[in-house]
């Protein structure tokens, strides 16, 4: 079977590098001139190593990664600290797989180093799609370039503004959501040694919040902030802001966020946008995956992670249905449809919940917190997201995934 993906970035390339694997012949479409990924972190919990230490990575991942020692929250103006929960060791232990920080560069090649080592030309560049058709022997993709590649399936994996979507369901509808997110990558000997220790700590207050975590075995620290204003909504990753415009966003917070912007060469903007979760990702010899069908806030720290296990279940779906891509398809609907859309809907859940009015008040904020992360409740949001197993779920048509079961 002859297999062209749509889209290089960590989700199209997870996918190429589980298909190879798995013995189909692969062609991945990248409309981008170089293979490169923006400079920001990602999170990955361990049902997303589970997949990339199954995919043969493990060594590569972990000599440029970073170990998060745990998760902690702190309030916005005074710094108040709660643990919410260990890692380290203990997601080791737990779950059987660390739990870590990584560049997106790092990752992504890695993942591009692992398919050419199996496949050396499989990744073709400068091949923007532009269209799609399809027939009963194969499906043809148009690419901007006037050239063409017809193979037997095709998996979009192009992002949120995927072109496969568009020609196979029409135009979305985004709604924005009235927030903005920043982005910057910080050299720790900009930043005092206080702040270096190895947690991921999430800063909430009213109308915004700020996420930081090490990467690259503490050489680099990563910043995201998000802050409620609605004269900005441009959806998109590479819009340079400036540190002024950050600082004034978060006027009044905590000296340690304002030390993180202040140490940000350029921040980088851009706005959320809410879709709702598909159903359907499948038309005829065509599915989707990734950002593709499912984009998220990124208030779970989820986005990735479901790209990656995306792309090693659709895998296994077609190894397991002996390449009959319409079962294969179904299978793999069945075994991630309804997990995507429990995330997608949990981090929108997860944006008042950052933001509450009860943050301004350090007295009410306090009991709050307190309520909100309950080690109960904790275990309630991310328990089921950490122990998916996308290396053994159920593939065949017909199986409804843990979370429809459950």
């Amino acid at each position: 079977m002859k297999i062209s993906v749509v889209g290089g970035g960590i989700g199209g390339l997870t996918a190429a590098l589980s298909l190879l694997r798995q013995g189909f012949d692969v062609d991945v479409y990248e409309q981008a001139v170089e293979l490169k990924e923006v400079g920001a972190g990602v999170q990955v919990s361990a049902n997303g190593t589970r997949v990339l230490f199954s995919l043969g990575l493990e060594e590569d991942i972990m000599s440029i990664a970073s170990q998060a020692q745990g998760k902690e929250i702190r309030l916005w103006n005074t710094g108040q600290t709660w643990k919410l929960f260990d890692l380290g060791p203990l997601s080791i232990e737990r779950y059987g797989f660390p739990y870590i920080t990584i560049h997106r560069n790092d990752l992504h090649q890695t993942l591009a180093a692992g398919v050419r080592r199996i496949k050396p030309d499989a990744i073709k560049l400068s091949k923007k799609c532009v269209g799609i058709t399809q027939d009963d022997k194969g499906a043809t993709i148009t690419f901007a370039d006037g050239t063409t590649a017809t193979s037997d399936i095709v998996v979009g994996a192009d992002g949120v503004h995927s072109k496969i979507r568009e020609t196979l369901f029409g135009r979305d509808d985004p709604k924005f959501t009235g927030i903005v997110a920043w982005r910057g990558v910080i050299p720790v000997e900009r930043l005092p040694e206080r702040m270096l220790r190895p947690v991921g700590t999430n800063w909430i207050g009213p109308g915004g919040h700020v996420i930081q975590y090490l990467l690259r075995g503490g050489k680099l620290m990563n910043y995201v902030s998000v802050v409620e204003r609605a004269d900005w909504q441009v959806e998109s990753w590479s819009v340079a802001g400036t540190v002024e415009e950050c600082l004034a966003d978060y006027e009044g917070w905590h000296e340690d966020i304002h030390t993180m912007i202040k140490a940000i060469d350029v921040p980088y903007k851009w706005a959320l946008m809410l879709r709702p979760p598909m159903d359907d990702w499948t038309r005829g010899r065509v599915t989707l995956l990734g950002d593709a069908c499912h984009p998220t806030l990124p208030f779970l720290a989820q986005g990735a992670v479901m790209a990656i296990e995306d792309g090693f279940v659709l895998a296994r779906a077609l190894a397991e249905n002996n390449g009959n891509y319409e079962a294969a398809f179904a299978g793999y609907e069945a075994a991630r449809v309804e997990r995507t859309g429990k995330i997608v809907r949990g981090a929108e859940g997860n944006l008042s919940r950052f933001h509450n009015a009860a943050l301004k008040d350090p007295k009410l904020a306090e009991d709050y917190v307190n309520a909100e992360w309950q080690e109960d409740k904790v275990k309630q949001r991310y328990e089921w997201l950490f122990t998916y197993d996308a290396t053994s779920v159920p593939v065949v048509a017909g199986t409804r995934s843990p979370e429809a079961a459950a």
